[in-house]
């Protein structure tokens, strides 16, 4: 990745773009003033707990946030928290988290650095992990850091209080957290530390920490929590309204294209690149009626595609997306299935299962009463439809708007 020349205001733009909460800005002004004095690049510092292995795109607004600093050739560190994962990050739960073992923080990493590089360039992002020295601290050195920190002060955590109060146990080591990811930024020296809005409680804790320990107190930069596809709930894999990092480039630019024209400008804003003008000269330009928004969306689509899968790829989604989608054509490849013939007709629900192209017969029933299923291009609502499957009989299969299959019976 080659590192972009720009004044100190020009960085702050791009810096400060998407952001909700920095603490404090003019001390990032000023630590960016110095950085270029010096020739010297800020640290900066992200962690992530290697609770599941797999990213989606809301977890990419503070990788992209990253990407950003790289850009401009500060020093980026993507801090994988072995130790911290033990603990368990008790950030908005209501019971005391699992706590992993060391196989599935060590499985979880590895999955997580083959995700991240699609963002970040793998020669200039550092990658560490907590336990290298959280995990050398004897127990004195442990007693006399949670003496920096007061009881009170964890408690004006809303989940722990809220906890407390409805009688909800704590365990003592859930304390801990807080404090132990504070450490990494005293350990690591950072002049920034970046996460979600969930996280501000714990980096303020990083911050207080350093102050105390004579540090220079790190910047604090929270970014938002994406909405999902339905532009509602944040994006998460347990409601279905998510984009995985790995999902294929076809499926990628499908579900961009059914974000709503409004969550579109949400999306421009934390998945991509472009500056808060430039974003605001598209807004205007479909405002004035110069540009369609779907043109605009279409944009958005292969900007983000582009970034995840390579702009070959990115554009033969697109193409694939166009063909099925506005021209209504099947594509060029489709999966086939071959199921075994009967005298007797199929019940189309089975027909569904059997093909993988539905997990239980309660979703397949489902995707049929809401009218996602189309036989040869027409659509069926009956769940309790049934097909005929003697040897050689042959259907093209729709499964939402995505998903095409040959089914023949043979």
């Amino acid at each position: 990745m080659s590192v972009v020349r720009r004044s100190v205001a020009q960085q702050m733009e791009l810096l400060l773009k998407g952001c909700v909460d920095v603490v404090r800005p003019e001390d990032l002004e000023a630590r960016l003033v110095t950085a270029h004095r010096e020739g010297r690049p800020l640290t900066v510092k992200v962690g992530f707990d290697p609770s599941a292995p797999d990213l989606h795109l809301g977890h990419t607004v503070v990788i992209r946030k990253m990407r950003h600093f790289q850009q401009l050739g500060h020093r980026v560190i993507f801090l994988i928290g072995d130790f911290t994962g033990m603990i368990g990050d008790p950030t908005g739960k209501k019971t005391t988290r699992p706590q992993l073992t060391r196989e599935q923080i060590e499985a979880n990493a590895e999955t997580y650095k083959r995700q991240i590089f699609k963002l970040l360039d793998p020669e200039a992002t550092v990658i560490d992990f907590n336990a290298r020295w959280l995990g050398a601290l004897s127990s004195e050195e442990w007693i006399r850091l949670t003496a920096r920190v007061t009881l009170a002060q964890m408690l004006e955590r809303d989940d722990f209080r809220t906890r407390l109060e409805g009688g909800e146990p704590i365990s003592l080591h859930e304390l801990l957290y807080p404090v132990a990811q504070a450490y990494d930024s005293v350990a690591l020296k950072a002049d920034v530390e970046l996460g979600g809005t969930d996280q501000l409680f714990n980096l303020l804790v990083g911050r207080d920490l350093m102050g105390k320990l004579g540090l220079p107190p790190q910047i604090v930069m929270t970014l938002p929590l994406l909405e999902g596809l339905d532009g509602v709930e944040k994006m998460s894999k347990s409601l279905g309204n998510y984009i995985a990092v790995e999902d294929p480039p076809e499926e990628m630019f499908g579900k961009l294209m059914s974000v709503s024209d409004t969550l579109m400008w949400r999306y421009w804003t934390l998945l991509t690149d472009l500056g808060p003008g430039e974003v605001d000269s598209l807004q205007k330009s479909v405002t004035s009626g110069s540009r369609h928004p779907m043109d605009v969306k279409f944009s958005l689509a292969l900007t983000i595609t582009t970034d995840f899968h390579g702009a070959e790829a990115a554009a033969a989604a697109e193409a694939h997306f166009r063909a099925v989608h506005q021209r209504r054509e099947t594509p060029d490849a489709v999966a086939e299935f071959r199921l075994p013939p009967s005298a007797e007709p199929a019940q189309l629900v089975r027909v569904l299962v059997s093909a993988g192209l539905s997990p239980s017969n309660s979703e397949a029933r489902r995707l049929l009463q809401q009218g996602g299923v189309k036989l040869d291009g027409e659509a069926m609502s009956d769940p309790f439809t049934t097909v005929n499957a003697t040897a050689g009989s042959s259907y093209l299969v729709q499964v939402g708007k995505r998903r095409f299959a040959r089914i023949t019976f043979s």
